[in-house]
C-alpha cells in the first residue's frame, strides 16, 4: 500500500483535536473510531482473501467478496451511527459527519493511490 491510503487515519487522528478543542461528544468520537478501524480490518481481510480467489482464477468469487463486504461495512457505520444517535442524539451526529468525512478523504485517497500504482507485468 502507498501512502495516500493512510491518510484517513491521519485525519482520524486530527480529528481527536476538533473534538477535544470544539468540546463535541467523545462518544461520538469513540464510536465512529471503533467503526471505522473495524471497517478498515474488514477491508484489508476482504483484500486478500479476494487477490487470492483471483489469482486462483475464481473472479465471481472474488467479486462476491468485494460485493458483500463493502454492503457489509456500510450497514457497520450505519448501524454504529443509528445506535449512537439513540443514546445520545448529538454524540450520533458528531459520529455521522466523522466518519462521513473520512470516507470521503479515504475514497478519494485510494483513487489517487490508483493513478500512482505501477501497472502488473502482463496486464494490458
Amino acid at each position: 500500500m502507498s501512502p495516500p491510503k493512510y491518510v484517513d487515519l491521519v485525519v482520524l487522528a486530527a480529528a481527536l483535536a476538533v473534538f477535544l478543542l470544539g468540546g463535541l461528544p467523545m462518544l461520538g468520537f469513540a464510536v465512529a473510531v471503533a467503526a471505522w478501524l473495524a471497517q478498515r480490518g474488514i477491508q484489508a481481510v476482504a483484500g486478500r482473501r479476494a487477490a487470492a480467489e483471483l489469482a486462483a482464477g475464481r473472479r465471481q468469487r472474488a467479486m462476491a467478496i468485494v460485493a458483500s463486504t463493502t454492503l457489509g461495512r456500510v450497514w457497520l457505520m450505519a448501524l454504529a451511527v443509528l445506535l449512537t444517535g439513540l443514546a445520545e442524539r448529538e454524540a450520533g451526529l458528531a459520529s455521522a459527519i466523522l466518519l462521513a468525512a473520512l470516507f470521503t478523504v479515504s475514497f478519494a485517497a485510494q483513487g489517487i493511490a490508483h493513478l500512482f500504482d505501477e501497472p502488473e507485468a502482463g496486464s494490458a
